[in-house]
């Protein structure tokens, strides 16, 4: 599929849709990207928007659990609010919280929270982050679900330069799979997976 200058493909077995490698944006264009969001500690709009991850999550771990805000942003409010709910949490962001030391250890959760979509190499950051999870671990994602092919041009989340990715629930069924891991879907664009024990 072609928009405009850009070029789509889809993945037959898990039904992802993907630009074309060669139109991946660069590191600094996508740093440039990031840099205009404005999110805040203090935006209770922006505190709802992420307990539609954070809540379903938080219900399903046990007290005092150790994780991974991945993709936390400049503004790792996500991070703050699992640790508000008695749960360390550590940041990694290329950008904003490099340190691939917390890469290393392994975590009772993971969060992915918009950050999904910006993946350049979907299936590699898949097997790492699920490579991180303990048993009984759980990766908790969200991403706007690709739900309408006759929509996908007009798209609000298409447009986002960063964007390269595009997800369905059978995307997300299929990388479960793949890891063998358990799936859930508690809420739209939020997908929940486990470790088995």
């Amino acid at each position: 599929m072609s928009i405009g200058s850009r070029d789509y493909h889809l993945c037959k077995r898990c039904g992802a849709r993907f630009l074309d490698h060669r139109l991946l944006p660069g590191r600094n264009e996508e740093k440039a990207h990031y840099d205009r969001h404005r999110n805040s500690m203090d935006d209770p709009g922006y505190r709802r928007f992420l307990a539609r991850l954070a809540e379903p999550l938080i219900d399903r771990l046990a007290p005092g659990s150790h994780g991974l805000d991945f993709g936390c942003g400049p503004a790792p409010v996500l991070a703050a609010m699992l640790r508000e709910a008695g749960h360390e949490t550590v940041l990694y962001d290329p950008f904003y919280a490099p340190d691939h030391t917390v890469l290393t250890h392994p975590r009772d959760f993971i969060t992915c929270s918009e950050t999904a979509e910006h993946f350049h190499d979907p299936a590699g950051e898949f097997e790492r982050l699920v490579s991180l999870l303990r048993p009984g671990g759980w990766l908790a994602v969200m991403t706007c679900f690709q739900n309408d092919d006759t929509r996908f041009a007009d798209w609000h989340y298409r447009r986002d330069p960063t964007h390269v990715v595009f997800y369905r629930a059978e995307t997300f069924l299929h990388i479960a799979r793949t890891h063998g891991l358990a799936c859930e879907i508690p809420r739209k664009d939020v997908v929940l997976m486990q470790r088995p024990d």
